[in-house]
């Protein structure tokens, strides 16, 4: 069979499988933030951090619980780097220094995962096992709850209440993430991945040494890494590492990690509305953004247009071969249309429209599926955006879901909106501007402000992928990434959860002639075209100059 049936053949049996857990998956998530029922093992969680589970919170609670929750996170996390080299189970490396100490506490905590180090060469299995990998389930349980909180906001009325952010961050771990997580592990581990707490072994004789190689918790860490769309891989070669993803079957299934709770959430979100046909446009409108997204991903990589892809036959630089093209194209786009981040190829050795690919991906806000739960809430977003742009076309007040979107709503999607694209182009123009900064891209050119932009663009919509070529392990960029993670992650919540608030206090506007039917194919159409034009082009000068250069050199 040739690679590129193959890789078709991957596509639909990836389908195929997320297809058959949507809705089991999806009622499941709705029974879990609409039960009324805490599990034994919640209440004992609840008395040990001293919640109350059943207290109702308006939107200002609910922002102040997430963040106080998120700064102790970076808190313990930055400690225990900085302990690293007097705790047990180090395997013998030192402390890890401040700044990349704050770069990697304040990525994990707002579910980035970018590493400015690498893995096995500098993280102990403590710091590994007790923080990373714990941030890696509470991370992805606070965007979770973040979106329930916003769907709470439609489906409530006449009041502010939009739930309990405690109750909410323990049950979307407890019921969701850790059960899921420990099945995935445990596939990953039949499959050959590593799970252990081996120390530093050496491998083999070679001219000039020898090589080292550590054990790990590898399987455990993979599984939510993937799940809960984190991306920082227990190795530097992350998801291309043998240890990590040893076939093309648990290659496709760590695929299907990152987007099953993303796509499942629609499911959830129409549930939780009452209009399960609801949840389905949301669901149309991101499955045709990745199938096409995809599509053209494979088409460029496939093609190989540029002289000397035409004599290898194939652009199998920076690919894995056991994952072939068509593998590492499914990924690339899963992994940068979702805030996950893990790498099974290199993205800098794609051709240049791939490349850019994997940067517009992240730059629509991934939001096709988007990340655990910030998908959701973003893809929302932008609904409010498109009713707003058909009640200008029609000359009528714009309603979603039976609320109106007034000045105050649109004021708060716009300023979303504007945040992250903002942090984006504003930090790279000065990386670029100043005279230390461009020092750290390994190629000249287009290639290496691409380098950059790919940075910043990870760090602010929290994804955490790298271009690869640029040495980011230094002061500028392990400040200004992690201030990035910072922004990009808690500014955002602050204007969703607001407008979740004020769309809960409103009274339902009922259904008339003239009301925008937003579960239509119409609508739809609608809402990918206000993705790809009112996000995607604030992008394009800067696209023009990097990956967009390239490709048409």
């Amino acid at each position: 069979m040739g690679p590129v049936p193959a890789a078709v053949l991957q596509l639909l049996a990836l389908i195929g499988a997320l297809a058959l857990v949507h809705v089991p998956l999806g009622n499941h998530m709705a029974r879990v933030y609409s039960s009324d029922r805490h599990l034994r093992v919640e209440r004992w969680i609840y008395k040990g951090i001293g919640a109350d589970p059943d207290t109702e919170m308006r939107w200002p609670a609910y922002l102040r619980g997430v963040l106080a929750f998120s700064v102790a996170g970076v808190l313990f996390l930055y400690l225990l780097q900085r302990l690293q080299g007097i705790l047990p189970g180090s395997l013998g490396f030192s402390s890890v220094n401040p700044a990349q100490s704050f770069n990697t506490a304040v990525s994990f905590v707002t579910n980035t995962n970018w590493q400015s180090y690498y893995g096995e060469q500098t993280m102990g299995h403590v710091v590994q096992t007790a923080g990373l990998a714990v941030q890696n389930f509470v991370s992805a349980a606070v965007g979770i709850a973040v979106a329930v909180a916003l769907v709470r906001g439609f489906a409530r009325s006449r009041t502010g209440e939009l739930g309990n952010f405690w109750a909410d961050l323990v049950r979307g771990t407890v019921r969701i993430l850790v059960p899921v997580a420990a099945v995935a592990a445990v596939v990953l581990v039949a499959c050959g991945a590593v799970q252990n707490f081996s120390g530093i072994h050496e491998v083999g004789q070679f001219i000039g040494g020898s090589q080292q190689w550590n054990g790990g918790a590898v399987a455990s860490q993979e599984a939510i890494k993937e799940l809960g769309t984190n991306g920082g891989g227990y190795f530097n070669a992350n998801s291309a590492h043998p240890f990590e993803n040893p076939t093309p079957f648990t290659n496709l299934f760590e695929i299907f990690l990152i987007l099953v709770i993303p796509f499942a959430l629609t499911r959830t979100f129409g549930v939780l509305v009452g209009s399960v046909r609801q949840g389905y446009a949301i669901l149309t409108a991101m499955g045709a953004i990745w199938l096409g997204f995809t599509a053209l991903m494979m088409w460029t990589e496939f093609a190989h247009h540029e002289g000397a892809l035409q004599i290898a036959g194939a652009s199998m630089e920076g690919k894995e071969v056991r994952f072939g093209v068509g593998g590492s194209s499914i990924f690339a786009v899963a992994t940068t249309l979702t805030s996950t981040g893990a790498l099974d190829s290199f993205h800098s050795s794609f051709t240049g429209f791939g490349g850019g690919i994997t940067m517009l991906s992240m730059m629509l806000g991934e939001i096709a599926p988007g990340g655990t739960g910030s998908g959701l809430y973003g893809m929302l977003i932008i609904a409010v955006i498109a009713v707003f742009i058909a009640g200008l076309m029609v000359g009528r007040t714009p309603e979603y879901l039976g609320k109106k979107i007034g000045s105050r709503e649109i004021k708060l999607a716009a300023v979303y909106i504007l945040i992250t694209p903002a942090l984006v182009l504003i930090l790279t123009a000065f990386s670029m501007a100043l005279p230390t900064p461009p020092n750290s891209m390994l190629n000249p050119g287009a290639h290496g402000f691409s380098e950059v932009l790919y940075a910043f663009t990870s760090a602010a919509n929290n994804n955490g992928s790298a271009f690869a070529g640029l040495n980011a392990n230094t002061d500028w960029f392990n400040t200004m990434t992690g201030l990035a993670m910072l922004l990009g992650r808690f500014l955002p919540m602050v204007f969703v959860l607001a407008l979740a608030g004020s769309l809960a206090e409103q009274k339902p506007v009922p259904v008339t002639a003239g009301t925008l039917r937003t579960e239509k194919p119409m609508f739809t159409g609608l809402l990918v075209g206000a993705v790809l034009i009112v996000v995607g082009l604030t992008y394009f000068p800067a696209l023009a100059l990097g990956p967009l250069a390239e490709g048409l050199a």
